[in-house]
């Protein structure tokens, strides 16, 4: 039996399920070889291609320029985000850098376990802090105010979709579509080329794979996982109603083998002709433009389809966090002040293609007709849907915690994956929608609980 008092939050849970960007690479490690000490520095970051192709980049560049031996520790979203969290949360110190999200910097940095950064980009004018978007300093900022994190890259979301498809059918995709539109489109274009279905969504288990989707969707449905109360509101009709949608709209339009398929699966899918739209992080066009996609140039890009909000698409960006307890923090923050600058991403542009820059973070990015150029297609309303973004007023009432996607809590990871386990069996055809809000609703209220009267 539960007692009356109030518990204090949970650290944050020690591992995610789920992915939030881009798919997992084969595994990729390359060991640290102990704690980074005089002119080396240890990074532990997730295996995403941009972090990939920075690891190739360092050492000709950022290594032979400032002496700074980098020892990267690479590794698969789910197994990243648990050593970190093992290392920051033990302030062991073995990691000087990690690659953090804007879900779990605040929380780290309310938890004291990161060097705030502040300090740093004042004295540093190369670095122009001014020129990151100001929705990416917001997400980094703490509760203090300070800024804890830099960003790598950002993203919001985006709905992509077949432009000669569309064409060809006779159709006009709306320039700021609503999802109920973006339902009556997936049933006509469903089938519209042989073996090609409507639309992808996520439906795989993971509190950042199907959960970060839907969430967007429950938000502009005008739902939300807790009111300012901290009150549970899983089972309010918007919550249902934008879940029923969801779900209705992948069993009958959505890619086959829904209740399996994440990011990487809906990318490959659409990619490979599967499928006439997708609606998923605006990470994935810099893989649909590339030279080698066979989609390059057919694909059309509108903001995040609405119902009652202005917009929806979420907010994310994988970041730079240093560890408080680093034992070289000024060699830490050049290497993070060389990997979010301006000059890495030119670096980018010349050597590997300006598709593949880590963009969604500076302004100037969006000015640089190189860029323009090679991200014609997106770029624009890239840009835009970041800018737009409302992480702490994402929806049409009040939250107690800032998140468009997730909840900025750390029991969300836990939470999360629970609920999508019952969503994605609804998604499967194992139970009602209905019966998985039910139990959704009392995992929540367990973590109400813990909150309200706060």
């Amino acid at each position: 039996m539960r007692t009356q008092s109030r518990r204090r939050p949970r650290v944050l849970a020690a591992a995610a399920a789920g992915t939030l960007l881009a798919p997992l690479l084969s595994g990729c490690w390359a060991g640290a070889g102990g704690t980074g000490s005089g002119d080396s520095i240890n990074v532990l970051m997730v295996n995403n291609p941009q972090m990939v192709e920075l690891q190739k980049l360092t050492a000709a560049h950022f290594t032979k320029e400032t002496g700074i031996k980098v020892n990267f520790t690479v590794l698969p979203e789910n197994d990243v985000r648990d050593k970190i969290s093992q290392d920051f949360a033990n302030q062991a110190g073995q990691y000087d850098v990690a690659t953090l999200s804007n879900y779990e910097i605040p929380i780290y940095a309310k938890n004291d376990w990161l060097h705030e950064l502040g300090s740093y980009t004042r004295k540093d004018k190369a670095y122009d802090e001014k020129d990151v978007l100001p929705s990416m300093r917001q997400s980094l900022t703490g509760d203090d105010g300070k800024l804890y994190g830099q960003p790598f890259y950002g993203e919001s979301s985006f709905l992509m979709y077949r432009k000669d498809v569309f064409e060809k059918a006779g159709l006009t995709m709306p320039k700021n579509p609503t999802w109920q539109e973006v339902g009556k489109l997936a049933a006509e274009v469903d089938g519209a080329e042989s073996g090609m279905k409507g639309i992808c969504l996520r439906g795989l288990p993971g509190w950042g794979e199907l959960i970060a989707p839907l969430t967007s969707v429950v938000n502009t449905f005008g739902g939300t996982w807790f009111d300012k109360d901290w009150k549970a509101r899983l089972d309010s009709p918007e919550f249902k109603k934008a879940t029923q949608f969801y779900v209705d709209l992948v069993r009958e339009h959505g890619e086959s083998g829904a209740a399996q398929s994440g990011y990487a699966e809906c990318l490959n899918n659409l990619t490979q002709g599967k499928t006439a739209m997708w609606y998923d992080a605006t990470a994935a066009a810099g893989s649909l433009e590339s030279a080698k996609s066979p989609v390059k140039g057919k694909i059309g890009y509108v903001p995040a389809p609405v119902e009652k909000t202005k917009n929806s698409g979420w907010l994310y960006t994988w970041a730079w966090g240093l560890q408080k307890a680093s034992r070289n923090p000024d060699k830490a923050w050049k290497f993070v002040s060389w990997a979010s600058s301006k000059e890495y991403e030119e670096l980018v542009g010349e050597k590997i293609g300006w598709s593949n820059v880590p963009a969604g973070k500076r302004s100037s990015t969006y000015d640089n007709p190189e860029y323009v150029k090679e991200a014609a297609a997106f770029q624009d309303v890239t840009h835009d849907a970041i800018e737009g973004a409302r992480p702490n007023d994402p929806g049409v009432q009040p939250r107690p915690a800032p998140g468009i996607q997730f909840v900025g809590i750390p029991e969300f990871t836990d939470l999360g994956t629970k609920v999508s386990r019952e969503i994605s069996a609804a998604i499967a055809g194992r139970q009602s929608v209905e019966t998985a809000l039910e139990k959704s609703q009392k995992l929540a209220e367990k973590i109400a609980e813990e909150y309200e009267g706060r």
